[in-house]
């Protein structure tokens, strides 16, 4: 069983917020530093062995969702304290993917819809009482971090910048599709200078 098992899905999975250079990985923490505040009142990873996959299995058995909504979901939960990157969010769906505990389909535009199966399902019952107290932290947390950024923004803007990354990593901006583009972004920053 892959929560408990300590080295079973070699070393690239070997820490779930660890599965990119500790440089690019660090993007994600809008400046907040490693992790988040446990209750003893210092930092710590923000999940530790196994409790990754467990998360993104349970907000696939609250629905079906893509990566993107993943990571929403998880910022939301964690009070904006900790955003996690795609490229620890991805590697980790495919390995649930393999494991039959999860589907994934394409639902356009080259996105992944991931889906829990019933395999998914039975393993995440058969580790309720982990999974709970993942989530009984990550709601601490949550509750530690208030009034600092408001996570809806910072998901925002993450979403905004995993937007243009898909949308540039499709292949070469016609002149149509460059300006309309900047001008998205134009009157987005307008709005904001307004509100």
């Amino acid at each position: 069983m892959f929560g408990h098992h300590r080295g079973g899905f070699g070393r690239r999975f070997a820490r779930d917020d660890e599965a990119q250079p500790e440089g690019r990985h660090d993007r994600g923490h809008h400046g907040r530093g490693r992790g988040f505040m446990q209750e003893g009142g210092g930092r710590s990873r923000v999940f530790d062995q196994g409790e990754l996959r467990f998360v993104l299995l349970a907000l696939i058995a609250e629905q079906p969702r893509h990566g993107y909504e993943i990571i929403k979901a998880i910022e939301d939960r964690l009070g904006g304290s900790y955003s996690p990157s795609p490229g620890v969010i991805y590697p980790t769906l495919t390995l649930l993917n393999e494991l039959g505990y999860a589907t994934v389909s394409e639902t356009g535009g080259g996105r992944k819809l991931y889906t829990i199966t019933e395999e998914g399902r039975a393993h995440l019952a058969e580790n309720k009482p982990m999974v709970d107290a993942v989530f009984a932290r990550m709601a601490r947390a949550s509750a530690s971090t208030s009034g600092g950024r408001a996570p809806q923004v910072m998901r925002a803007i993450e979403n905004m910048k995993l937007a243009l990354r898909m949308r540039l990593s499709r292949g070469p901006l016609a002149d149509g599709e460059a300006q309309a583009i900047a001008d998205a972004l134009d009157a987005a920053a307008r709005a904001i200078e307004q509100a």
